[in-house]
């Protein structure tokens, strides 16, 4: 008997009657959208920096990197870095790994592994923090438009000969922003990987929360990929992830490489 695969299969179970419980995804929103007025995101640090996630998410991208194992981790949207910090301990951890299965030490400084971060304002005080950070060796931050022709060739130059890449963009939420980094960075996502599109959803949360933002319904993360997705048949949406954690703030956002 294979405890483990009875568990998994059980798991699996409960995540598809989740799926099923209308009822449960109703309260789940309503407690997001309650929360999202008091800036719940903006209470939670990774290894010292604010990483203004939602920890529902932090856990899933956790579960998605030990099992992709990638090489490099392409993030979009910087903010005080904590994503970068998150994503460059994750790092650290698998090549921890890949140091105990083969014996042997590996110097940080001399890691393949990396994460490159694209914002178009670090800001000074940011960049300090992070380049003052242990995990500061691991990360490559690039500052510029996300969009621009340089920076995506940039992107790709340092992304060449990396086998397992993630993908994560965060950064400006306007539909047409975020169909052009789909268009630029997904195509960098190795199959079996991700490009995990966060703030998928601002579709669905009250127009008024954010008066000041030139993103809404019907102009957002969520509607881009809807968009992206009706062209390019190699991703599909990996609803097991938003349908376990039923608070994220990427619904529709999972994005996983099949072809």
């Amino acid at each position: 008997m294979n405890i483990m695969k009875i568990f998994k299969e059980e798991r699996i179970r409960n995540i598809k009657s989740l799926e099923k419980d209308i009822e449960l995804h109703k309260k789940s929103n309503e407690w997001l959208i309650a929360s999202a007025k008091h800036k719940y995101s903006y209470n939670f640090d990774w290894m010292g920096r604010p990483i203004i996630q939602y920890p529902q998410d932090i856990v899933a991208m956790q579960e998605i990197i030990w099992q992709v194992k990638p090489d490099l981790i392409i993030e979009t949207g910087i903010a005080h870095g904590g994503s970068l910090i998150f994503s460059a301990s994750m790092l650290a951890q698998l090549d921890m790994i890949d140091a105990i299965n083969k014996g042997v030490s590996i110097d940080p400084k001399k890691s393949n592994r990396k994460v490159i971060g694209i914002d178009i304002d670090i800001r000074t005080h940011n960049q300090a923090a992070i380049e003052a950070h242990p995990m500061s060796s691991r990360i490559q931050m690039i500052q510029g438009s996300s969009i621009s022709p340089e920076i995506i060739k940039k992107v790709k130059q340092e992304a060449s000969g990396y086998e397992r890449i993630l993908v994560c963009l965060d950064s400006n939420h306007t539909h047409e922003h975020v169909l052009a980094e789909l268009e630029a960075y997904a195509p960098l996502t190795s199959l079996g990987s991700y490009c995990v599109v966060f703030d998928t959803v601002v579709e669905d949360l009250p127009e008024n929360l954010f008066p000041d933002r030139p993103w809404g319904t019907g102009n957002n993360p969520k509607t881009a990929v809807w968009e992206y997705l009706e062209t390019h048949s190699e991703f599909e949406i990996d609803r097991l992830i938003p349908n376990k954690l039923l608070i994220t703030v990427a619904p529709d956002g999972y994005l996983k490489r099949i072809k």
